[in-house]
């Protein structure tokens, strides 16, 4: 029999009813959550902390203590080939986002499936970010 890893990704979010659907939704979609961040600091702190790095993180940018953006750029910091997929009600800080690093950004609302084929492709570009 052969074992399949699941991979693994991180939530950052402050709404509890978006962690609680985000979980769901990976959950049915295959993958595991690595953990849930409820502000940018929180996220920093709880990345640093992972001793297996998740390869996706969905970032929410309105956020108390530290935004997504300052959360992202640290995080870029300490693991350059992380996929950061922004997904935010916010449009305006879109093009702010994708220029320091992150792989793509989704307004809310936006179709599930849609998300989950974005976060395998993101999965993809990572382990071919570390082959080459």
């Amino acid at each position: 029999m052969r074992w399949i890893k699941t991979e693994r990704v991180f939530i950052v979010d402050d709404e509890r009813a978006l962690q609680f659907i985000y979980s769901e939704l990976l959950e049915i979609g295959g993958f595991e959550v690595a953990g849930i961040a409820e502000n940018g600091e929180q996220a920093v702190s709880m990345f640093k902390s992972f001793s297996e790095k998740p390869k996706v993180i969905l970032m929410d940018n309105r956020m108390p203590r530290k935004t997504g953006l300052e959360a992202t750029k640290e995080i870029l910091e300490i693991e350059v080939n992380v996929k950061i997929i922004f997904v935010s009600a916010d449009n305006s800080i879109k093009e702010e986002a994708l220029s320091i690093g992150a792989f793509s950004f989704w307004e809310k609302p936006f179709e599930i499936d849609e998300l989950l084929e974005h976060i395998k492709k993101a999965i993809v570009s990572y382990d071919s970010a570390l082959s080459n």
